[in-house]
């Protein structure tokens, strides 16, 4: 089966698409100047305009990887998360601190979805 890449650029695609799956490049906040809470939403309103354009969407979720700059936002963040996600359809997930690429990035997600 072929792979199809999205949006692709020198050093990544957007969405990668093989057999079924779904891959998104890692997204992160719309404004890297806001708090947590808002740069959380605005991540996965980006996750989620991908995931319509590649032909899914949020329950169709197989894996979230999520990094937080400091897990004192972990609670913020994942009352978001809660609010998201369907209820009946949380993908496996991790969540770990890591080292942001722009020090004003407080949460970045990876996904992985089936197609609908």
């Amino acid at each position: 089966m072929s792979i199809e890449r999205q949006e692709t650029k020198q050093r990544m695609s957007r969405i990668v698409k093989h057999n079924g799956t779904i891959y998104l490049c890692g997204q992160v906040a719309a404004d890297a100047t806001k708090g947590i809470t808002e740069q959380t939403q605005t991540m996965l309103d980006k996750v989620d305009d991908l995931l319509i354009q590649a032909g899914s969407d949020r329950e169709h979720i197989l894996s979230a990887t999520i990094y937080v700059k400091d897990m004192s936002y972990f609670a913020d963040m994942n009352a978001v998360w809660d609010a998201w996600i369907p209820e009946g359809y949380a993908p496996a997930r991790a969540c770990v601190a890591a080292k942001m690429a722009r020090d004003a990035l407080l949460v970045e997600i990876s996904v992985v979805a089936a197609e609908k």
